[in-house]
């Protein structure tokens, strides 16, 4: 199982495969892909500050048909708590996203180094 940051999702919904590192393209063909809650809102985020076009539930739903994309269910509670220590970072989403990959212990894939030298189950 591997946890999928935004950008990654926007990546994969705009056919950019080429943005990816082998590694990288790799860990999304050999796992079960998921997402936090917050990668929804983040892209929400985006689409009203006009970085994307794209309505975040059809993003969604194109890779949960296409890669197999899951929405992680944990309990909200849980991921706010473990996020209270992501202290490295101001950014909300990215506190969010990155906890709810600690708390199940699975692999984050993000190309954000900042997120990668502070969350030791980050990759690319």
């Amino acid at each position: 199982m591997i946890y999928l940051d935004t950008h990654v999702v926007v990546w994969l919904y705009a056919g950019e495969f080429d943005r990816f590192p082998a590694s990288a393209s790799e860990f999304i063909e050999q796992n079960n892909l998921l997402i936090s809650p917050a990668v929804l809102l983040e892209l929400q985020f985006l689409k009203e500050i006009k970085r994307i076009t794209a309505d975040p539930m059809l993003v969604f739903q194109t890779l949960e048909e296409t890669i197999g994309l899951q929405l992680c269910k944990l309990e909200f509670y849980k991921v706010v708590v473990g996020a209270l220590s992501q202290s490295w970072t101001r950014d909300p989403f990215d506190r969010l996203i990155a906890a709810q990959a600690s708390i199940r212990n699975a692999s984050l894939l993000t190309k954000d180094r900042i997120i990668r030298r502070n969350c030791s189950t980050a990759c690319w």
